[in-house]
């Protein structure tokens, strides 16, 4: 048992030690300070966003109930009510249901008039979800049906950071689109899952979710379901029953369940829904930092074994005095520990502002990283790191015994590496390399694809179209002037300085991803299915006349939309080139006819009457950043449900117009809201954010390996130079040439290297292999990722061997001679 006062002592004598070598313990702290900070940093953040338990009350029940149609491609179709009646009355291994439905407002009434993401729900929704208000009450079941008053509850983040945290705005009244409602309550501080809403009201403030299309319509699919399981029931019997319930469901109504689309329902724990997007980025990041804690180590364990070398005389003699093989050790652990310790609190300190930093990184992913903070759990990581580094750092150097030398000549001083001390060297600077491979070779992969996607062509005019949210209010308003309310505001803006175009439209590329779902199943004149197949789905689009041109998008053949395609003329319709080349091969797809087939447009107040077909757009893809063949359909502004969007094509900043466009929609209707002015290049650049954002992250950990790992083979070297001092001076005697020991030392250099890059491929790509069983969007970088990464490398060892090789070809012959 190691005696404190004895301890205490050896740590003493450690402080006189490295006060001595002041550039050596300032290194040693620093690497490890970057290891054990990034650490700490990743640990509180995986923390924060995969293990804190969420705010609502009993959530280990709490459970997310998904349908899906694989078959068609689509990963969340979402449920019905109808559906979810049926659920209810079916389902027993669930005590309740909590329904919730994304919809988009128009809000007058508190502050400037403003869209609004609102969740709409029933009245057990907030019981169900186990969540408490901060400030007056949540809904519940006196706030159900179509006769209660209209009632909505702010949600933390909106009321803080929007309304400053206002007590007053308890039983205000806002128009919510043609509906009034009461705000009744502020809800507590919680992950806002399905989507991040600024108010959740009652199912009132939606006519349309009162009529018929909605109440009746099963295949009107638009509502996120939780449940809560019952006492003694698990996930798995839940599981099964939803299954068995649903397999019953699409029996009873085969019509509205395609074989092809292989509709299936399943259930997770909340929280799972709610990480998995966040986990596999977490936990790569975790595994990133985990490399850089091990390259730091490497790096470390070769300057304290180089230290221990030198040492080797003051060990040999404590030996040979009788000290034991545990006093020799605690003399170096003692080093470790005042090491590890002051690189663990420096590390502690520089984690809190990458934890700031990661948090805003990470919050792209995972909404609950915004409300990270920071405690005690990272002193502890820390101090757990620094314990471990100690330790290992401690066994790493072979202590010399009592009867030998251990390649020390006491008598001269003079430095010998042994062949185990020079071994472990190169595994050490092997280690490294490996580990800062594996890193370069994720961060390439991450940069060749943010390059591939910044890249693309979108076939958008990118740098002088503004698009901004317009969305015009029914609110007192019939059809006819909502339409007359875009003309006009597109004649006054168009006369504007600097205005070329101006075209209103559905959906902003990119930002409006699924504006209408997974799109909607339609035919043309003289398409026949073959046996089994259905109809193909479209995109349903609502453009302006001018739309095209302002966009900058081609029309191929026909012609534009036009004054004369009013509600009450002849419906028509452009459609993309791919629908074209799908359903007239071989033909002009001018004045034939399409029709939706999707019975789900009856509920949305879409015709299924054939639309004569007036031209052929440009294929652009306006919801991936990567553009893939899109089939399209554009429908009249006039003709068909839209708007919302308003283009205007300039000729000069796009930006110095928002005022001007502002004020023209102000002046036409006060309550009108005005928002998110952008150019389409900045929508596209805000859209590639988080791979831009992984590219910064994992580019910067693998620029930090790469630095630690050239020092590191630089050190090997320059000690392997300066214990073969002697032998290089007999070289020269001899008759060696300089360019031949230069050569000498580079080549190891480069062997050390390619040693490094064969043992990180053999990791990583078990590494990957193993991570691919458990990340199905997990992918082997491409070659010119890794063989970039490889050259990088061996360039870097290169380059490092090279002074420790010019002071190998300079020896001075006679001083080397005498060195021993």
């Amino acid at each position: 048992m190691i005696k404190p006062d004895l301890f205490v002592h050896e740590l003493r004598v450690a402080l006189r030690s490295l006060a001595r070598t002041k550039g050596l313990a300032i290194t040693v702290v620093l690497t490890l300070a970057l290891g054990i900070g990034a650490n700490a940093a990743i640990f509180t953040l995986v923390r924060g966003v995969l293990l804190r338990p969420l705010v609502n009350r009993g959530e280990e029940r709490l459970i997310y109930v998904r349908q899906s149609a694989p078959g068609i491609g689509i990963e969340n179709t979402t449920f019905s009510v109808p559906e979810i009646q049926d659920l209810r009355a079916s389902v027993k291994t669930l005590t309740a249901f909590g329904d919730f439905s994304t919809i988009g407002f128009t809000m007058v009434g508190l502050g400037e008039p403003r869209e609004v993401r609102a969740g709409v729900v029933g009245g057990s929704y907030f019981e169900v979800m186990g969540l408490r208000p901060v400030l007056g009450r949540l809904l519940d079941a006196h706030d159900d049906g179509p006769n209660a008053a209209g009632a909505a509850v702010l949600t933390y983040r909106f009321w803080t950071a929007v309304l400053k945290s206002d007590p007053s705005v308890i039983g205000k009244t806002v128009r919510l689109d043609t509906r009034l409602a009461t705000i009744v309550g502020v809800l507590e501080p919680s992950v806002p899952y399905p989507a991040e809403t600024e108010i959740i009201a009652n199912v009132v403030t939606s006519p349309h979710h009162l009529s018929a299309t909605m109440v009746t319509g099963r295949v009107h699919r638009m509502t996120e379901l939780f449940g809560r399981l019952a006492p003694g029931a698990d996930l798995e019997s839940a599981r099964a029953e939803l299954r068995a319930v649903h397999g019953a469901m699409i029996g009873q109504y085969p019509e509205t369940y395609s074989p092809k689309a292989d509709f299936r329902i399943s259930a997770v724990l909340l929280r799972d829904q709610i990480t998995s997007r966040a986990r596999t980025v977490l936990l790569v990041l975790l595994a990133a930092s985990a490399l850089i804690f091990v390259i730091a180590c490497s790096n470390v364990a070769n300057l304290i074994l180089a230290r221990t070398v030198r040492r080797e005389g003051e060990l040999a003699v404590r030996a040979a005095l009788g000290a034991s093989t545990g006093s020799l050790r605690r003399t170096l652990l003692a080093d470790s520990l005042l090491l590890c310790a002051a690189g663990a609190t420096l590390g502690v300190l520089s984690a809190r502002p990458m934890v700031s930093i990661l948090a805003r990184y990470a919050s792209r992913f995972s909404v609950r990283a915004l409300d990270l903070t920071v405690d005690s759990s990272m002193l502890w990581v820390g101090a757990l790191l620094a314990v471990v580094a100690a330790v290992l750092l401690a066994f790493v150097p072979r202590l010399p015994s009592a009867g030998a030398s251990n390649g020390l000549n006491l008598s001269t001083g003079g430095l010998r590496i042994t062949g185990s001390t020079g071994r472990r060297l190169r595994v050490f600077a092997v280690t490294q390399i490996a580990a800062s491979f594996v890193l370069l070779a994720g961060a390439g992969m991450l940069i060749k694809t943010l390059f591939a996607l910044q890249a693309a062509r979108t076939g958008f005019d990118m740098h002088q179209v503004l698009a901004l949210n317009v969305p015009v209010s029914s609110y007192g308003r019939t059809p006819d002037q909502i339409q007359g309310f875009y003309k006009e505001a597109m004649r006054q803006i168009g006369a504007l300085p600097g205005v070329d175009r101006v075209a209103v439209g559905t959906a902003v590329p990119w930002r409006d991803v699924g504006i209408f779902g997974p799109g909607f199943q339609f035919s043309a004149d003289g398409h026949v299915r073959a046996p089994g197949e259905e109809d193909p789905r479209a995109r349903f689009r609502t453009v302006s006349p001018g739309f095209f041109a302002a966009l900058g998008i081609p029309i191929i053949s026909g012609r534009d939309f036009n004054d004369a395609d009013r509600h009450d003329g002849e419906p028509v319709v452009i459609v993309s080139q791919s629908v074209a080349q799908r359903m007239f091969p071989n033909q002009d797809a001018v004045n034939h006819h399409m029709e939706w087939t999707d019975p789900v447009m009856k509920f949305i107040d879409v015709s299924l009457a054939p639309r004569r077909i007036v031209g052929v757009a440009a294929d652009v893809d306006d919801e991936n950043v990567v553009p893939v063949p899109a089939l399209t359909v554009y429908h009249p502004l006039e003709q068909e449900i839209g708007g919302g969007r308003l283009f205007v094509h300039t000729r000069s900043d796009p930006y110095t117009l928002v005022p001007p466009i502002t004020r023209i929609i102000r002046d036409m209707s006060v309550d009108q809201p005005v928002e998110l002015p952008a150019t389409l290049e900045d929508v596209r650049a805000e859209v590639l954010t988080p791979d831009r954002l992984n590219t910064l992250v994992f580019g910067g950990f693998a620029a930090v390996a790469l630095a630690i790992a050239v020092v590191g083979v630089a050190g090997v070297l320059a000690f392997s130079v300066s214990g073969r001092t002697r032998e290089f001076g007999i070289r020269l005697a001899l008759g060696a040439q300089p360019w031949n020991l230069l050569t000498t030392v580079i080549t190891e250099g480069a062997v050390m290297a390619g040693a490094g890059v064969v043992a990180g491929a053999a990791c990583g790509y078990a590494l990957a292999r193993l991570a691919g069983s458990y990340f199905v969007d997990m992918r082997m970088p491409s070659v010119i990722p890794v063989a970039g990464s490889a050259l990088a490398l061996l360039t870097a060892a290169v380059v490092a061997s090279m002074v420790p090789a010019a002071r190998a070809a300079s020896v001075d012959v006679m001083e080397a001679l005498r060195s021993d």
